[in-house]
């Protein structure tokens, strides 16, 4: 995705609970809010971001409920 052109830009990735599985990702949106794709398979349980975002981003995906689904 192109940032120039408005579109989100992925930030980190979201790992999976096997701890290496990317399962989707963290979008930073040229507005400064910020989103979660995920890959093909759809939503999984989510034990980490790599890189490690900040707290203020987390609360804004719901980073607990990630981990519980």
């Amino acid at each position: 995705m192109n940032d120039d052109k408005g579109e989100g830009v992925a930030i980190a990735n979201l790992i999976g609970t096997d701890g290496c599985s990317v399962v989707g990702w963290v979008y930073r949106w040229r507005t400064g809010s910020h989103a979660v794709m995920w890959d093909v398979q759809g939503p999984r349980p989510v034990s980490e971001t790599r890189p490690d975002i900040s707290d203020e981003q987390k609360q804004e995906i719901d980073f607990d409920a990630l981990m519980r689904i």
